[in-house]
């Protein structure tokens, strides 16, 4: 009689769900404010869930965290549960992730930028929700625009030129070593966006169309590239094409520059108290080389690991962390761009981002760059496309020779198929 008792009582704790708990470990990035605010936001899923989470740390290099991933994918591991994916990462290990295509409703994915959602599919399948967002923006110091009689930011590559060659003149009368315009020059992922943004807003494409075709090598972002290096050494320094993001902000934040190319994520330390700047920083789309401002999409998301063990558990722990109540609290803390359009209108997050008013119109047109057709071949693509800009940059060739010779790197990387 007592055995029997003992088994209803666990049959009975096992229906009410006392015993379903589980625990998710989820991919919360680097150590900081991102990892801090993501455990904070997975624990209020457990709270309400009444499951238990594990925050996973990884390293701060975006390398060195991929090939963590891949390596744990290689093993068909099941350690960690919910990945986080840089946005041009589901070509790299898509087939890796559980397909939410059926699994997160309609209703769910119209809530974001229609342009994330797209990068976020593999092969067709949906292999990872939109988390947070970036995308590149064109910054300036609103006192020498005024200074110098501008009302507005340049609406074209041609007008930034103009306009940063008459600052630069003037300031360097003072500080010699005032610059127009600063951007990431050095080969490197930072280089592919910005490129592309040069490219695509020439009317010269995005390297490789969504069909997988080969596109680059036209006249228009022949004389995007061309138009590019007549900056260097002329509104821009020599050094530009050794700089990254960093480099790039700090001469801009220390006061030495008039206009600047970087994410949102410099917006907020540009008004920081060691800031020579601050509440001189306006924002703006990137100009218009004759096709159409263009911005580079950035940003990362949230996939479930095929392998693991609690797949129900990690997609609703997924479909909470991308849902407008944790993004919005995402963005108050820490000042990360939600995917929630919405969101961009938010008071509260205006009052705390005042800034991402700009914003709503970038991350819609945003140009995803061609991971998704060049699949697991994208490192390749962008290491040459990168290259070959950077051969343009720094003086060693043309821009027609230079996306004619990228043409044909890129069909040896194609082969016969992506």
């Amino acid at each position: 009689m007592k055995q029997f008792f003992i088994t209803c009582a666990l049959t009975a704790a096992a229906m009410s769900g006392a015993v379903s708990a589980v625990n998710i470990t989820i991919d919360c990035g680097p150590a900081g404010v991102g990892f801090n605010i993501c455990k904070a936001g997975a624990e209020r899923w457990a709270k309400k869930s009444g499951n238990t989470v594990t925050p996973y740390e990884t390293p701060n290099s975006s390398n060195d965290h991929l090939g963590i991933i891949q390596q744990q994918l290689a093993a068909k591991s099941g350690d960690i549960d919910v990945y986080q994916l840089d946005i041009i990462w589901p070509g790299l290990i898509g087939q890796h992730m559980v397909d939410l295509s059926t699994k997160i409703p309609a209703a769910d994915l119209a809530l974001h930028f229609k342009g994330i959602v797209e990068a976020d599919r593999f092969d067709g399948k949906l292999v990872a929700m939109p988390w947070f967002t970036d995308a590149g923006l064109l910054y300036y110091r609103t006192d020498l625009l005024k200074k110098y009689g501008y009302s507005k930011a340049p609406a074209t590559w041609a007008e930034l030129a103009t306009m940063a060659k008459k600052i630069q003149d003037g300031e360097q009368k003072t500080t010699k070593s005032f610059t127009g315009f600063v951007f990431q020059g050095k080969s490197y992922e930072g280089l592919t966006c910005d490129a592309l943004e040069w490219i695509k807003s020439f009317g010269g494409g995005t390297i490789v169309d969504s069909s997988g075709k080969i596109t680059i090598n036209n006249p228009q972002a022949a004389k995007a590239l061309d138009t590019a290096a007549s900056w260097v050494k002329t509104i821009s320094p020599a050094g530009v094409t050794t700089y990254q993001e960093e480099e790039a902000r700090g001469i801009f934040q220390s006061g030495n520059a008039a206009f600047m190319r970087n994410w949102p994520y410099a917006w907020s330390l540009g008004q920081g108290k060691d800031s020579k700047i601050a509440g001189k920083i306006g924002l703006a789309p990137l100009p218009s080389g004759g096709g159409g401002a263009a911005a580079t999409l950035g940003g990362w998301n949230l996939g479930v690991n095929k392998y693991g063990k609690n797949i129900d558990a990690s997609i609703d722990l997924v479909r909470y962390m991308t849902g407008p109540e944790e993004q919005k609290i995402r963005a108050i803390e820490g000042s990360f761009q939600p995917t929630v359009m919405s969101l961009y209108k938010d008071k509260d997050v205006l009052a705390k981002n005042p800034f991402y008013a700009s914003l709503l119109d970038v991350f819609t047109a945003a140009v995803p760059r061609p991971s998704a057709a060049t699949k697991t071949k994208y490192n390749q693509v962008s290491q040459d496309f990168g290259n070959a800009v950077s051969s343009v940059l720094t003086g060693r060739a043309k821009g027609a020779d230079a996306v004619k010779q990228l043409a044909a790197d890129l069909a040896r990387v194609k082969g016969a198929a992506w």
